[in-house]
């Protein structure tokens, strides 16, 4: 499988859709089990996939999930650092909403999850404390605990 991810220039360029899942006050983030950062759930684009579409088979091959998109909150160009490697990303980022009776909407406990040959861990936050998560991209930590979530365009350096 493909994804728009490519080498340019010293820096690894890539098109990322994510889900911003908000319930009852909380956001789901994940992670790579033992990776000390979390994000929002997500993936690549494939070529030819729009965002909405690659957001709905992340949440399928990743949770199991059946999820719907009901439109764009952040479009997002982030310029980090990781492992190493300069990366140029822009993220299509989602409002996302699982089923009424979905077992994922469960609080309680971490849910997990699959990507390929590595474990994920999927927990709810309480938005109001995202200030004391290590939470990339860091905007987020702001964004996210405010009250009426509308459409912006970021730019993220660091």
């Amino acid at each position: 499988m493909w994804m728009i991810s490519v080498n340019i220039a010293g820096h690894r360029f890539q098109l990322r859709a994510a889900a911003v899942v908000v319930h009852e006050g909380f956001v789901l983030l994940h992670r790579l089990l033992g990776d000390a950062f979390w994000a929002l759930p997500g993936g690549r684009v494939e070529p030819g996939e729009d965002g909405q579409t690659t957001v709905v088979r992340e949440m399928r091959e990743e949770l199991a999930a059946e999820v719907a998109c009901t439109g764009l909150l952040y479009a997002v160009e982030n310029f980090f650092e990781h492992a190493g490697q300069a990366n140029h990303e822009i993220g299509l980022y989602f409002r996302v909403q699982f089923e009424a009776d979905s077992p994922l909407l469960d609080k309680s406990r971490d849910h997990a999850g699959v990507e390929g040959d590595h474990r994920l861990e999927f927990r709810w936050f309480p938005v109001t404390q995202l200030h004391a998560v290590d939470l990339r991209p860091a905007f987020l930590r702001d964004t996210l605990s405010q009250p009426h979530l509308d459409f912006q365009h970021i730019v993220q350096r660091g």
